[in-house]
């Protein structure tokens, strides 16, 4: 009884290991990096006199933390949210995606992706931790908000 106890015990162990390397520990945006992303961005759309509506998720493209400045469009909101959402799941910027529309790749109308520029991971140390995306203005003028929060995220 006791030897087979001990082989059991000796065989949970051997299993252990391999089970923890099996886990990885990620980085998350925290609602204070959402917050950081979102006043920066405000602060270029407000820079420049654009009423934006901003949002910011996580890697997984749910939302953290979302702002419609005065005179946003209505409209605004569910781009907004779109475009960082599709930069969060596809680690890729929304522009991507209006480029390869606009270069003839209609396939690209099939995906669930926001194809319109404005959208733009939030990358730290190399791994997306989230997404923001800005519209309200022209695209690249949404981008250039989102390329600003997205910048302010530091480690």
């Amino acid at each position: 009884m006791i030897r087979r106890l001990s082989l059991a015990l000796l065989a949970g162990a051997a299993l252990a290991g391999p089970v923890r390397a099996q886990l990885a520990d990620t980085k998350v945006l925290s609602s204070e990096g959402a917050k950081v992303a979102l006043a920066a961005a405000e602060a270029e759309a407000r820079k420049n006199g654009w009423a934006l509506s901003i949002a910011v998720v996580d890697a997984h493209g749910e939302l953290l933390a979302f702002t419609r400045m005065d005179g946003a469009s209505l409209l605004s909101i569910g781009i907004s949210q779109g475009k960082a959402r599709t930069s969060a799941r596809t680690k890729r910027a929304t522009k991507e995606y209006a480029d390869r529309i606009t270069g003839g790749n209609n396939a690209t109308l099939a995906l669930d992706v926001m194809p319109l520029e404005g959208g733009v991971p939030i990358v730290v140390n190399g791994v997306v931790v989230g997404a923001i995306g800005a519209s309200g203005a022209t695209s690249p003028q949404d981008a250039q908000a989102s390329m600003a929060g997205a910048a302010a995220v530091k480690p």
